[in-house]
């Protein structure tokens, strides 16, 4: 954490906005330890949460937005010539692409808390021509979450943020895509209701039917 803390002593709010941004292009960077340590600082009066969240925020959705249009523009040729310089190798755009088409758009929302996925989550959007409002839309909203939840984990448990970036990032993905998949049963069953209470019917008058008929 020492590393991180003597850049935000030189370059301040900067490495939020550009670590935030590299991050989202697939560079290496630790997005939540930074969000978290500059959250822990603003209990310290070195820095301020609304500018926090902005900085951070808006660094990573540029990131997304380029990643999406770089994967709508110049398609799978492009990635599997030069995504291995932004690690995303044959093996990694495969596995990304089977995902999405195993749970849909929605992977968009919770990508952000998913490691190793909502670095790829934007060019393969793109190759995958998921509508740009849809994609907007959905990585916005997840975008502002993650940064919120981040930078509220630093400001609330300072010094252990470490071992709790640990814990949440094992634990919080996976409640995501529970809560996710819930969310999609939920709207399924909506929008089918009136077929599956018919169904339910014409089985119920057909069991009750069957002692009549004998």
């Amino acid at each position: 954490m020492e590393w991180m803390n003597n850049l935000f002593e030189q370059y301040g709010y900067l490495v939020l906005f550009l670590g935030l941004f590299s991050e989202s292009l697939a560079l290496p960077f630790p997005g939540e330890l930074a969000m978290a340590i500059s959250g822990h600082m603003s209990s310290l009066g070195n820095f301020h949460i609304p500018f926090i969240i902005f900085y951070s925020y808006i660094g990573a959705i540029i990131g997304t937005t380029i990643t999406y249009f770089v994967g709508y523009r110049l398609g799978t040729p492009f990635l599997q010539q030069y995504g291995k310089y932004v690690l995303l190798n044959q093996t990694r755009l495969a596995k990304v692409t089977t995902w999405f088409g195993k749970y849909g758009n929605k992977l968009i929302l919770i990508s952000y808390f998913v490691p190793g996925l909502r670095h790829f989550t934007g060019y393969v959007s793109g190759v995958l021509k998921v509508p740009q409002r849809t994609f907007f839309v959905l990585n916005y909203i997840g975008g502002l979450v993650w940064v919120l939840v981040y930078v509220s984990i630093g400001k609330l448990f300072g010094p252990n943020i470490e071992q709790l970036l640990h814990v949440v990032s094992r634990y919080f993905a996976a409640t995501m895509v529970v809560l996710a998949v819930l969310i999609t049963l939920f709207v399924l069953l909506k929008k089918n209701k009136e077929k599956i209470f018919k169904r339910l019917r014409s089985r119920s008058s057909s069991t009750s039917s069957k002692p009549d008929e004998e």
